[in-house]
């Protein structure tokens, strides 16, 4: 059985396997995260939400699957149509390859790499592109404004989020984040790094397009922005490129700030319940967060949101991180 994982055809069945057991349950995860932001945001507003299609409306997502699948595609006549239809795979792909280097548990990873913030550094900068070749291969000028508006929003929230990646990385002194999330074992960096982290959290709602930053699909300027010309499977994965980001982004949350799969204390009951529950639950308490904004906070005008990421963001987790680096040296935790 060695012998067999040591050669590359063992090496590529154990990474497809290993790639199955995460994606599958992700997708269900996507699925179900459309169900709990619409009874979420129903139980904030007094409403039922689904409850047809299924007991308690469990069987929505599949529906609106089924419904998705069954509609017909339409191109735009002066659309570009190879990459009209490239751009939703493209997002959707991306999504999904980030998680290549995420750990669940301690070594539950399917690439677990010394560089896996660079990696996902380089996976967050292409998704930019999926969204500017939907806005411009359309055709339409709708689509092209909320395309610019979202390239630019993204760019920006990435500084910002940089900075306090960096701040993080100086208190564990690896980039691998297994190491992050071990380096979390006495104290979660939540606690001594709290402004980084609600201003890294803020940066994931710009960074994934949510309220109240949905700005690039602004429904009372723009219609619905750079995807206005996707219809069936091709907005279906436009929608689940960005539910999969919003995982993802709460993962890194969790990874970065929350201990990953440790528990909140080291004694019974907790360090009973596995490391993978820790990890999902943790993961449920962000997406939660990004339901409950949006159902609490109006939509920015866009001269606010570049203001806010420019002008407070950035020189903000700035001189955080001088100051984290500053106190890392006085007290001779960051090598010279």
């Amino acid at each position: 059985m060695d012998f067999f994982f040591q050669n590359p055809i063992g090496i590529l069945i154990l990474t497809v396997v290993k790639a199955l057991a995460l994606l599958v349950p992700l997708l269900v995860g996507v699925a179900y995260l459309t169900y709990a932001e619409r009874k979420v945001l129903a139980a904030m507003q007094l409403r039922k939400g689904p409850n047809v299609v299924g007991p308690l409306g469990l069987f929505q997502p599949f529906a609106d699957a089924i419904k998705m699948l069954m509609k017909e595609t339409i191109v735009p006549t002066g659309a570009s149509r190879v990459l009209f239809l490239l751009a939703p795979m493209l997002t959707f792909m991306l999504a999904m390859l980030a998680w290549a280097v995420i750990p669940v548990n301690d070594g539950w990873a399917i690439a677990d790499i010394n560089v896996g913030i660079l990696y996902l550094f380089a996976i967050s900068s292409l998704g930019v592109y999926g969204v500017i070749i939907a806005g411009w291969a359309s055709n339409s000028k709708y689509a092209f404004l909320g395309a610019l508006r979202s390239a630019a929003q993204m760019v920006s929230y990435e500084v910002s989020m940089g900075f306090v990646i960096v701040t993080v990385l100086l208190c564990v002194g690896s980039l691998n984040l297994t190491e992050i999330v071990r380096a979390q074992q006495t104290v979660w960096f939540v606690i001594p790094l709290f402004p980084m982290a609600v201003i890294f959290f803020i940066s994931t709602l710009a960074e994934t397009n949510r309220a109240p930053f949905d700005l690039p699909e602004g429904e009372s300027e723009l219609v619905a922005g750079f995807f206005v010309e996707y219809s069936s499977m091709s907005f279906a994965l436009f929608f689940l490129g960005e539910y999969a980001n919003m995982i993802l982004m709460s993962a890194l949350t969790t990874i970065l700030f929350l201990g990953g799969w440790l528990p909140p204390i080291d004694i019974a009951p907790f360090n009973w319940v596995p490391g993978p529950i820790w990890f999902v639950l943790k993961i449920c308490f962000c997406l939660f967060v990004f339901i409950w904004v949006r159902a609490t906070f109006p939509r920015y005008r866009y001269d606010q949101l570049m203001r806010l990421g420019w002008k407070v963001f950035l020189p903000f987790s700035l001189v955080w991180l001088v100051l984290t680096a500053t106190v890392l040296k006085l007290t001779g935790w960051l090598p010279a």
